[in-house]
């Protein structure tokens, strides 16, 4: 009997004890989750690193712990681009962002009591910004984040003179090696600044370099200082330079009065040259006017033209047909574009004359050189002595120029002028219902020869007439 009740109560005392004991694991669970929390600190205030040094970015947990099975990474902008990964319990640089490589050292002489600071070799520019220190432990993590800024005390102040300009002394300041970007100031001897004339900065290897120029004159502020600064070392370098007034000119009563008589003379220069170039603009305007007012009676060549145009009994109308007509194939014949061009062609004076174009999309309109390709594939530009402008399927006017000239026009022409100043090798195309120009080609080169009307169709909707 006492067998069985000690069994008996051993077997109770281990049932009772089951929760108990489910309690004290979850208990101990949670006791250690919320020991394995931790926080990642860095500095609140910037990190500020020389160009060319080494520098330590620091960052510890807290409470100190150790870290050395956790995984650290310091990163700037992404997560997936590290600076720098510790993992393992070894450095990971498989991913290394490229400019990093090389270049980083993680510092674990202190890892046991928290430390996960980071060196950076070699300091440049392109470091500066906002980095990030991220630690995670099997259950946790946490990260801080720092700025570095990175500076560079450049060289010390050059000054130079370099001549006389604006009746003063021109003085040049120069100095190179600065980052970030310096502000340079010029100051008198009592320490007020003083205007400069020019400011000039360039990046050499992202170093900044600096020049300013300031004039200064007879008996004012002849001694002077240039002052370079630095905002993130909140440091200045400064030269100073005196300029005796010896070195100032002299300048006498015929000096000038020699350059008053020279003004004087360029002004009467300037004025003739003016009044000879405004009677040449009033000549050609005059004779451009006069030509407006009389413009050709141009008819098209059939002997020239495509078998695939039709012509009317006048030879001023030109429309696409549906077939191709059964035409001699003679020399003057286009016969792979559907060209045709004018009757007579010109070889002096000035000469005006205006086509209607319709409604239809798919033409061009101008003039050519005798010597045009007639036969096989046409290029569209001067160099093959074309001069015009069309209207593509697309609903843009262009200047057949190389490259093509888009014409900016918001109404759709109905009547086209063409101006030809065989002389001045001068091209120009109107508005002709506006008597507004549209454009006017560069010279033209002729070579000499016959230049001819020019109509040209690829729409099956499109008509030119020639107006009388």
């Amino acid at each position: 009997m006492k067998v069985k009740i000690s069994s008996f109560c051993c077997c109770s005392a281990t049932i009772s004890s089951v929760p108990g004991f489910i309690i004290f694991l979850f208990d101990f669970h949670i006791h250690q989750l919320v020991s394995a929390q931790f926080r990642v600190i860095g500095p609140d205030q910037p990190v500020t690193a020389i160009v060319g040094e080494d520098i330590v970015l620091p960052c510890h947990l807290s409470p100190r712990m150790s870290a050395e099975n956790m995984e650290v990474i310091w990163f700037q902008s992404q997560l997936s681009q590290f600076v720098h990964r510790y993992s393992d319990g070894k450095d990971q640089t498989e991913d290394q962002t490229p400019e990093y490589q090389g270049r980083t050292v993680f510092l674990r002489d202190s890892i046991a009591n928290g430390s996960v600071s980071l060196r950076i070799h070699n300091i440049r520019p392109s470091d500066e910004g906002q980095y990030r220190c991220f630690v995670q432990s099997l259950t946790f993590y946490n990260e801080a984040t720092l700025e570095l800024k990175v500076a560079a005390l450049g060289s010390d102040p050059q000054l130079s003179v370099e001549g006389y300009q604006n009746g003063g002394i021109r003085v040049v300041c120069q100095s190179i090696g600065w980052y970030p970007e310096p502000q340079v100031l010029w100051r008198d001897p009592s320490g007020q600044h003083l205007p400069s004339l020019s400011e000039t900065s360039r990046v050499d290897d992202d170093l900044f370099e600096a020049q300013t120029t300031v004039i200064i004159r007879e008996n004012s502020n002849q001694k002077l200082s240039c002052c370079v600064w630095n905002s993130h070392f909140n440091q200045e370098k400064e030269s100073t330079i005196y300029v005796s007034d010896v070195f100032f000119p002299k300048v006498s009563l015929w000096i000038v009065a020699l350059c008053v008589i020279l003004v004087v003379l360029f002004v009467c220069i300037g004025l003739v040259v003016y009044l000879f170039k405004m009677k040449e603009t009033l000549a050609a305007e005059l004779r451009w006017r006069r030509v407006l007012t009389h413009s050709e009676n141009v008819i098209v060549d059939p002997d020239t033209a495509h078998p695939q145009l039709i012509l009317s009994e006048d030879w001023k109308r030109v429309r696409w047909g549906d077939t191709r007509q059964d035409l001699p194939n003679n020399p003057e014949r286009f016969d792979s574009r559907a060209c045709v061009l004018g009757h007579e062609g010109f070889t002096s004076g000035s000469h005006y004359w205006e086509v209607e174009v319709g409604d239809g999309r798919g033409w061009a309109v101008g003039v050519a050189r005798e010597s045009v390709k007639r036969k096989g594939w046409i290029k569209r530009n001067p160099e093959e002595g074309i001069w015009a402008v069309d209207y593509e399927w697309s609903g843009h006017y262009r200047a057949l120029t190389s490259p093509r000239t888009c014409l900016p026009l918001s109404e759709v022409l109905r009547k086209l002028g063409i101006y030809l100043d065989y002389e001045r090798g001068q091209v120009t195309v109107f508005d002709a219902d506006k008597e507004a120009p549209i454009f006017t080609f560069p010279t033209a080169s002729f070579n000499r020869e016959r230049v001819f009307p020019l109509l040209w169709l690829w729409g099956t909707e499109s008509e030119l007439r020639l107006c009388s």
